[in-house]
């Protein structure tokens, strides 16, 4: 792919890459800085980008990654070094009732594994991490008991398989 193909074709990525920059940050202005460095990061390396590979994937990629790194180090630059007396500072809650941004987007990708799983692992799992018992599914979905617990285990074996990143 030549650069003008490529430079066209991540062009034509701008609103899917705008929507979820906003979904993101949920601010506008930061939305936009994150479509700029994602620009900036897929041109300056764009000889990594494999033709065979989804492109629009490979600069959502991009995008996640950014953000992800970006908070990260927000979170180091907003350290607190306490020195009153007591260590006031310290024990006051900083409990702000938000999710923080890698929570989200780590909660998006586990939601999106156990959506991919094949109804009969996926209902008995969703089912189980709801609260029901073992009891109660196996009598709504009319199987047996061992058969409930033994797609349960096999659910949460091929999500770690698929996961592996969290653990």
């Amino acid at each position: 792919m030549t650069a003008i193909e490529f430079n066209y074709q991540v062009t034509g990525l701008k609103k899917n890459l705008e929507y979820f920059a906003y979904s993101l940050t949920a601010n506008q202005e930061d939305a936009n800085d994150l479509v700029q460095d994602t620009y900036l990061k897929a041109l300056l390396h764009r000889e990594k980008f494999v033709k065979e590979d989804n492109l629009k994937a490979w600069m959502f990629t991009i995008m996640k990654n950014t953000f992800i790194n970006k908070y990260r180090r927000n979170v180091k630059a907003n350290t607190i070094i306490d020195g009153t007396k007591d260590l006031y500072y310290m024990n006051i809650s900083r409990e702000s009732g938000f999710a923080d941004p890698v929570s989200v987007c780590n909660t998006k990708d586990i939601e999106a594994a156990i959506a991919a799983l094949e109804d009969e692992y996926k209902i008995p799992f969703t089912m189980h991490l709801k609260g029901w018992k073992y009891k109660e599914i196996a009598d709504k979905l009319n199987i047996s008991i061992g058969t409930v617990k033994s797609r349960i285990f096999f659910t949460r074996k091929k999500l770690m398989a698929k996961l592996q990143e969290f653990a």
